[in-house]
């Protein structure tokens, strides 16, 4: 195989395969390129089966681009064998296959965020009764994830009090009778399995003989132990990762992992193929104040570009409408369009005023003048978090996996048929009361095992209820999976329950748009995948693999996309902006007594980054906090930019 377009850097880390490689991947070096081909050159030059190579990533997005570029050079025959996926799939994967020494089976629910707080109140409020008010269910979760850390038998955990402890050993419990596995904790459990089962962990190892992984300066804990368990017997482990660009310190990620990284051989590559010289200098210039760092330095052989443009408006309104009056002109200059142009900022809170700015501002639309730029921003609301989308996988789990109370609990009375919330509450006390799974609960009652007859109307919904399911389970065991689907939906009247409980025409419409893509989700998926099972497309839809086409058709428009500095990680466009550089903002002043002031140092410095061509730096003098107008510092980073590369500019 040729090496196609690669420096000599580049090239040297492709053919170093052997033993454990460290490659820093400055911003913009072409690290996805060093890994796709170092994949295609053990495979075409080295003869190593691909059955045996594994690489891993954080996001579905960079897993399925490193696939198709793996594709486009050894052919999909060959690149079907080799393992790209995220960590959270390949722990999927793993378990999967074996689970049941775990004590589950393999056809365990994935639950989320939402479905753990739920269960962990349900719990709470049968350990307290009513002897107090329930504690914080945000600090409670995140004692019980760092819990999951030590949950091999014989560790210990320095818990705080005797009730944290009964809570950790009932929701595991819990966990097990419903048959569900946290989001969470798929790596954790992963990690057990592997520790309590050598003889997985060694069909594993042999496995991932080659084993590389991606952003490796955002992996936590668990995801580097996960590492060194899979390495363990060949350790042949090449990790590809920027410490400048680590910035997820407040979700876990250490980048102690890529600073201390015990490699043979560490490779930088340095020479960068997306920015101008100007704002690669000035991101050189702020990130060399950081202390704890590999010494690296961006260059590249592109000429100097535009100047780096730095405004101060007086107030966050007048900022917000400058901004957009020089996207606007930047757009017409250089002959853009609306979405290569992001604007950035450190917190949510910062998009109202460039929204309200954006539906203000006009523009020449074909040559007529009309009110309001397009734009969208990113991170909002997911799909499969609607409500209409969460009572469908409702169903759909509870279907595939009858033990999955959390999903029974959101569908019994939905659409209503007269299960009211006091024959709720008693179905549940019941089940918990006699340790008795609710699906078992509600058979007793539909076989007039049980008698509720105060509450007819309850015990008919009961009836009706696991009619349906059962009638729909039988169908979801033929093909295809989407008639089984739309059969259910008529089945339970659920565009009548839209008609009845929505006001808004276009709601209605709307809500329904998203049940028929969700209809349309599982034709696609089962017409990719022949043999896939209802679990696998439920899964992969939690693990985030599975997509809907609105979104493919949303990436294709034409907007100005708004987005948080971390949402911006692994991006890049030809125009940014980066908004609201003051000093309680970037650095934020929470993150300070928390992640430091180097992390807020490394985002600034991935914002800055993610421009190739024109970059604008702006700030207000006063801004609204806490309904108050107070004065606003600039930020004290933008004194860490060399000064000749900053070019003052008025807000017009």
């Amino acid at each position: 195989m040729a090496f196609i377009q690669l420096n000599k850097a580049q090239e040297t880390a492709v053919q170093t395969t052997e033993g454990r490689l460290l490659v820093l991947a400055g911003a913009g070096s072409g690290k996805t390129r060093v890994i796709v081909q170092r994949i295609a050159s053990l495979i075409l030059e080295k003869n190593v089966s691909p059955e045996v190579i594994v690489g891993l990533t954080f996001t579905n997005k960079a897993a399925h681009e490193m696939r198709e570029r793996v594709e486009a050079l050894i052919g999909p025959f060959q690149t079907k064998k080799v393992i790209l996926s995220t960590f959270h799939s390949f722990c999927m994967r793993v378990l999967r296959e074996d689970i049941a020494s775990l004590g589950f089976t393999r056809h365990f629910s994935l639950y989320d965020e939402g479905d753990m707080e739920r269960l962990i109140g349900h719990i709470v409020r049968d350990m307290l009764g009513h002897r107090g008010p329930l504690p914080s269910l945000a600090k409670t979760r995140s004692t019980l994830t760092e819990a999951f850390h030590h949950s091999k038998p014989g560790d210990a955990h320095p818990w705080h009090d005797q009730f944290s402890q009964d809570l950790f050993l009932r929701l595991q419990s819990t966990l097990r009778a419903h048959n569900a596995v946290s989001f969470d904790h798929l790596i954790h459990l992963t990690i057990r399995l592997f520790e309590e089962h050598p003889n997985v962990l060694e069909r594993y190892q042999e496995k991932c003989r080659y084993l590389m992984i991606d952003e490796y300066q955002d992996t936590n804990p668990s995801q580097f132990r996960l590492a060194e368990l899979l390495v363990g017997k060949y350790n042949n482990l090449c990790v590809v990762g920027d410490d400048d660009q680590s910035i997820y310190g407040w979700r876990g990620a250490e980048v102690s992992h890529i600073l201390h990284f015990k490699a043979d051989q560490i490779i930088k590559l340095e020479q960068n193929y997306r920015s101008t010289p100007s704002i690669l200098d000035a991101a050189n210039g702020l990130i060399a104040h950081n202390k704890t760092r590999h010494n690296k330095k961006l260059w590249t052989q592109t000429a100097a570009g535009a100047p780096i443009e730095v405004f101060h408006a007086p107030t966050e309104i007048e900022e917000a409408r400058s901004v957009i009056k020089k996207l606007c002109r930047q757009r017409e200059e250089h002959h853009l369009s609306w979405k290569q142009i992001a604007i950035l900022y450190r917190s949510n809170a910062l998009s109202r005023a460039l929204e309200m700015a954006l539906m203000e501002a006009p523009w020449q639309k074909e040559g007529v003048w009309v009110k309001g730029i397009p734009y969208e921003v990113f991170g909002g609301l997911e799909f499969a978090e609607r409500s209409e989308i969460k009572d469908i996988f409702a169903y759909l789990r509870a279907i595939a996996n009858p033990s999955d109370e959390e999903a029974w609990l959101r569908i019994l009375n939905v659409p209503r048929r007269g299960i009211s919330d006091d024959f709720l509450d008693a179905l549940t006390q019941t089940g918990r009361t006699t340790q008795t799974p609710l699906w078992k609960v509600l058979e007793e009652i539909a076989s007039g095992k049980k008698s509720w007859s105060s509450h007819p109307r309850g015990v008919a919904g009961v009836r009706s209820f696991l009619d349906t399911l059962a009638s729909a389970r039988a169908r979801f065991a033929q093909k295809p999976l989407d008639a089984a689907l739309l059969w259910l939906l008529e089945a339970i009247q659920y565009k009548r329950a839209i008609l009845e409980d929505v006001k808004s025409d276009t709601m209605r419409a709307f809500k329904w748009d998203n049940v028929q893509e969700c209809v349309n989700a599982l034709a696609q998926y089962e017409a990719d995948n022949p043999e896939g099972l209802l679990q696998d497309f439920i899964a992969d839809t939690a693990l985030g693999k599975q997509t809907f086409s609105h979104k493919t058709k949303k990436a294709h428009e034409d907007r100005v996309q708004l987005m948080t500095l971390h949402s911006a990680k692994g991006l890049e466009f030809p125009a940014v902006f980066i908004v609201g550089l003051e000093d309680h903002i970037l650095p934020h002043e929470k993150s300070l007594a928390g992640t430091g002031i180097e992390e807020e140092r490394r985002l600034f410095y991935v914002g800055l980054t993610r421009a190739r061509q024109f970059l604008t730096l702006s700030m207000a003098q006063s801004r609204m906090r806490m309904g108050k107008t107070q004065p606003s510092a600039p930020s004290r980073f933008l004194f860490e930019i060399p000064p000749h590369l900053l070019h003052p500019t008025d807000g017009t």
